[in-house]
């Protein structure tokens, strides 16, 4: 018999021995195998389990992609869905936006667990030029003493340090780090090793999202992974220990299955959620009302439009599902000193979300200035400074 192939007896033997495994895990027993890989396979769930005691999450065999969604989502839309419903990577569609529900994400063993996070009053956006750690550092110094964690963002069009070593530079800094994991530039074992580093350190809390598509004309030469989504990532990110925040956007397409998103999510493993920009505390708090109907318990982080002039206003218009009032793009773009009128709009949008049951803290999000890292960082710290005062809050 030639080298690689195998005989007819050989693979009787093998499918004999097969079909007694499958029996004695029927039966609810483990078999030499399983006790090496630390699985079992559920036939009541017909998927396979982590082993009491071991945190390991798999791929069931119910949770397959949709068909279609070039970000390979089981647990989708994704929040870039446009305005008309369309796909953010193709001209098609999103294949979620026909649904009338979600396929349900069941908590399963201790890796739904949820490890429990400090909730920050004030948390900043870093927003500094890619792998340059001396400005990272007088950055984050900067802001640290005005919020309570800083979030460092994943950006499609300018790769970074990868997120362990963003956490290790914020926490050097004096400050409480926040690090975005997203799904399109790593596959599974990519994420699990950085997901594995983080846990070691055991600096940051791990926000996990599936990430935006890449536009067509950045990095052609580059595949999109999309392995995972966020919320399997969030389940992964929890069954290894990590704090885990995750990300909806209320106002996104389709409108009415974001709630029980942000559900699934929760039972995925996830600790807090962080809200992407909404026009008016009333549909947050509307928002807010539906997803603790479908069982939302968690507490939520809702963002807050800093801007104070054109381009860092158009910036965040640009973002696909998110939406920002009118009248306060006007107002703070029509004033003499807008500066003073973005810092003051944003204190007053963040004390109304603040305002809004279920909200624990506020995300000072977008590039506040295009006048450079100094001086966008100097009006984020300005503003966070004025929240915690008018909370009676300090450091």
């Amino acid at each position: 018999m030639a080298r690689g192939t195998i005989g007819c007896e050989q693979l009787a033997h093998k499918t004999d021995v097969l079909r007694a495994d499958a029996l004695e895990l029927d039966r609810g027993h483990e078999t030499e195998d399983t006790q090496r890989s630390g699985m079992w396979f559920d036939m009541s769930q017909r998927r396979c389990v982590d082993r009491p005691g071991r945190l390991r999450s798999v791929q069931s065999l119910a949770e397959q992609p949709m068909p279609g969604c070039p970000k390979r989502m089981v647990y989708g839309p994704c929040g870039g869905v446009r305005s008309d419903d369309g796909c953010e990577m193709i001209a098609a569609p999103c294949v979620f936006a026909e649904l009338d529900t979600l396929p349900e994400c069941a908590a399963t063993g201790p890796a739904s667990v949820p490890r429990r996070i400090r909730v920050p009053l004030v948390l900043t956006d870093l927003s500094t030029p890619p792998a340059d750690a001396a400005t990272l550092r007088s950055t984050a110094r900067l802001l640290a003493p005005t919020c309570d964690a800083l979030l460092v963002g994943d950006h499609q069009d300018r790769p970074d340090y990868p997120p362990s070593t963003l956490a290790r530079l914020i926490a050097d800094a004096g400050a409480d780090p926040w690090v975005t994991l997203a799904c399109r530039d790593r596959n599974r074992i990519a994420l699990e090793q950085e997901l594995r580093a983080l846990r070691l350190d055991g600096l940051a809390t791990v926000l996990c999202v599936t990430g935006d598509g890449r536009a067509f004309d950045v990095r052609p030469d580059v595949t999109q992974a999309f392995d995972l989504d966020g919320t399997r990532l969030a389940a992964l990110a929890a069954s290894v220990g990590l704090p885990v925040a995750v990300a909806e956007t209320p106002t996104a397409r389709p409108v009415r299955l974001r709630p029980q998103r942000l559900v699934n999510k929760q039972r995925a493993g996830a600790a807090v959620g962080v809200l992407n920009h909404v026009p008016t505390s009333a549909l947050l708090a509307d928002f807010i009302d539906a997803a603790r109907s479908a069982g939302l318990t968690m507490p939520v982080v809702a963002s807050v439009a800093v801007f104070t002039d054109e381009r860092s206003a158009a910036v965040l218009a640009a973002l696909p599902g998110l939406e920002i009032a009118r009248s306060r793009v006007e107002t703070v773009l029509g004033a003499d000193d807008r500066v003073e009128a973005g810092i003051a709009a944003a204190v007053g949008e963040a004390l109304e979300l603040l305002a809004v049951d279920g909200i624990g803290g506020v995300n000072l999000s977008g590039m506040a200035s295009a006048g450079g890292v100094r001086v966008a960082a100097e009006i984020q710290a300005e503003t966070g400074r004025r929240i915690r005062a008018a909370l009676g809050r300090s450091r």
